[in-house]
């Protein structure tokens, strides 16, 4: 039966009370209406004063009970993301967003290129003591990641790690990290092309960061095992781009000689300038070769616009930062989280189906 209003809305400060936040979606499912119905609620509490709305996330204007006190206004929360990045850019924008509306104010640090650069930077966001931090390493290769895990282990403010997957069994296993689920948007990138008749597909990928490595690892595990792929391969995308005197190799001489019909790139520049490499020797997009872009930053500017996966990324620093905020109201509640977040495939007029 349907519970008026009134009653539904003590319902959720009851929560609120018990919990100190809680999602607007949670509540919907656990009050059994709408997230539309909830939000209504949530937005005329919110005006009465009687609890604070945040994005997607209403919380207690009241102590909870048996709990350490709830952020105090004017907290700061350091933000730490490679320098050139505009990936991790909208990614902090996102994070931004859900700190401030919570009244914390945002520290940015840009930490330059270098094996961990991150560390001096966050031996000050120490020293400044900040409340939080939020950290998105560079990570070039493997060997740099490894290097930074026994310091990131002994950081003593309540640190989330944004779109990075530490490697499981590390010194950072059980450290919260909110990342996209790369292996589903590789997933996305070359089922839809198999469904458009594809069965000669390269991936040509950056191998300079932990979401190509990512990436890597599941077009080849994902193309070896699709029974329709008959023939595929993977190939540096950009010069400076992998592993010191590593070169990329002509882009359209791999397609001619694999004879592959349709490719993945990443990321999305190194994608576009490919594209301009194939329309420079007279292979058409989508006509002679289909493309699947891999981060969808720049991918709708191309000519033809590049289908492109997208990486939930603002939503990636969203989530992180709520997480950040739930370790601050409620240090010691929660248990360590490692979330993924799915990718979505945007089609554009890059791809088309294969003709005889």
């Amino acid at each position: 039966m349907r519970q008026p209003g009134e009653v539904r809305r003590q319902r959720i400060l009851a929560v609120l009370q018990a919990r100190g936040s809680a999602r607007v979606s949670d509540l919907a499912d656990e009050l059994e209406v709408s997230v539309v119905t909830v939000r209504r609620d949530v937005e005329d509490l919110a005006r009465a004063g009687k609890l604070r709305r945040g994005h997607g996330v209403a919380r207690s204007v009241v102590p909870v009970e048996h709990s350490e006190p709830a952020v105090v206004e004017g907290g700061a929360v350091a933000l730490v993301v490679p320098e050139r990045h505009t990936y991790l850019y909208e990614t902090l924008h996102g994070a931004r967003t859900a700190l401030e509306e919570a009244g914390l104010r945002v520290v940015l640090h840009v930490s330059p290129k270098g094996p961990s650069a991150e560390r001096p930077i966050v031996d000050r966001v120490m020293a400044d003591r900040m409340s939080g931090l939020l950290i998105a390493p560079r990570w070039r290769n493997a060997n740099e990641e490894y290097a930074d895990y026994e310091w990131m282990a002994e950081v003593n403010v309540p640190m989330v790690i944004m779109e990075r997957r530490p490697r499981q069994g590390g010194a950072l296993h059980a450290f919260d990290s909110v990342c996209s689920d790369h292996w589903y948007g590789t997933y996305l990138a070359i089922d839809h092309l198999v469904r458009l008749g594809h069965r000669r597909i390269v991936l040509a990928a950056r191998d300079d960061s932990p979401t190509a490595r990512a990436i890597r690892v599941a077009f080849r595990e994902i193309a070896a095992s699709r029974p329709e792929i008959e023939d595929w391969a993977v190939v540096l995308s950009a010069p400076e781009a992998g592993a010191a005197g590593e070169e990329p190799p002509d882009f359209a001489a791999v397609l001619k000689e694999r004879q592959a019909t349709a490719a993945v790139l990443h990321g999305d520049v190194d994608g576009l300038m490919l594209v301009q490499q194939l329309g420079d020797v007279g292979i058409r997009v989508p006509g002679d070769c289909s493309i699947v872009a891999y981060d969808d930053v720049v991918a709708a500017l191309g000519s033809p616009p590049l289908t492109a996966v997208a990486p939930p990324k603002a939503e990636v620093g969203r989530v992180a930062a709520e997480l950040l905020l739930e370790r601050l109201a409620r240090p010691g509640a929660w248990l360590s989280r490692r979330l993924e977040l799915l990718p979505e495939l945007k089609v554009r007029g890059s791809t088309d189906r294969l003709t005889d």
